[in-house]
């Protein structure tokens, strides 16, 4: 299994990212579908290929500049993104969004919690737009927002995150899924009531059952759909599911993994059919964003920012 899994992500120390221009040589990435100069663009044939931030890129300390930044260095315009650098921006203090606050047990767990819930009470959702702009303004556009916590949330907060993810111009949340229907019964009414869609992550213990079940809690009940993790719970291919519940899937996970609950691989050498489902949502039209979220052993030799550049071209050459 990769290092940097979700459950250790927070706990991540910082990690300085390459200089500038460092990949220079992705420009070439960029000539499948042209956006006015100066803007990055990884959508590909139609298909948006996107990344989960800050999660891909090994530090959940970083801050809204420096996502950008480290974005537009791989050449990325979709994203799938968390919110705390969202709410660092808007001035949440910094203890309450902190790596460190998020492994936090316990009281003191409780006693953040309730500080963020008093905070989110007045944030200055406003501010939203000023950070969508700066990101849409490099041609970076955050068409997910993933929230941690979802289902502990206060109804207020509920609204709240609703409103910042439709504020920053997304299409969707994301969540990790539950092991509750009530939890999803209770999130889905309130996706029902924005009209907006919650994409649940699967891990390699969901099967396509548990994702049908939450569908039949709530119109806007969706799927998030992890391609490994599929793979290598389900020992199955992905395809079928996402071919019956195509309008029901936000966006996609891409990443290899081999069968059998198999470790995460360099993209192409796992048992992971990411270039079949790839053309599957070009073909057929889908708004569905293909998501890396980068997982595996970062080779000797390598840095994660060019094993993530290799991930977006294997999917642009996926796609050509």
């Amino acid at each position: 299994m990769a290092p940097y899994t979700r459950r250790d992500f927070t706990k991540l120390a910082l990690a300085a990212l390459p200089a500038a221009g460092f990949l220079s040589s992705l420009s070439s990435l960029r000539a499948a579908d042209t956006k006015p100069a100066g803007k990055v663009n990884s959508k590909f044939r139609g298909v948006q290929v996107g990344l989960n931030v800050p999660y891909s890129f090994g530090n959940p300390a970083m801050n809204a500049d420096e996502v950008l930044a480290a974005c537009i260095e791989v050449g990325v315009s979709g994203l799938e993104l968390r919110t705390q650098p969202v709410e660092a921006f808007l001035g949440a203090p910094s203890a309450l969004v902190s790596a460190k606050n998020a492994v936090t047990k316990g009281p003191a767990a409780e006693a953040n919690a309730a500080r963020l819930r008093d905070w989110r009470a007045s944030a200055p959702l406003a501010r939203a737009a000023e950070f969508r702009k700066k990101y849409e303004a490099a041609g970076v556009l955050i068409e997910v927002v993933k929230v941690d916590g979802i289902f502990k949330m206060s109804d207020a907060e509920l609204d709240y995150v609703f409103n910042l993810a439709k504020a920053l111009g997304a299409r969707a949340l994301s969540t990790e899924i539950s092991k509750a229907d009530d939890d999803h019964k209770r999130v889905g009414r309130f996706a029902d009531k924005h009209q907006f869609p919650i994409g649940y992550h699967g891990h390699a213990t969901t099967t396509p059952a548990h994702w049908e079940a939450a569908f039949a809690l709530a119109k806007y009940n969706y799927a998030n759909v992890d391609l490994g993790h599929f793979v290598a719970g389900n020992n199955q291919s992905p395809v079928e599911f996402i071919k019956k519940h195509h309008a029901r899937i936000t966006h996609v996970h891409v990443k290899d993994r081999k069968l059998n609950n198999g470790g995460n691989t360099l993209f192409g050498q796992g048992d992971t059919p990411i270039a079949e489902v790839l053309r599957l949502i070009r073909d057929n039209k889908w708004p569905i964003q293909a998501t890396i979220e980068f997982e595996y052993k970062v080779p000797e030799g390598s840095t994660r920012m060019a094993e993530i550049a290799k991930c977006v071209r294997f999917c642009r050459d996926a796609l050509a």
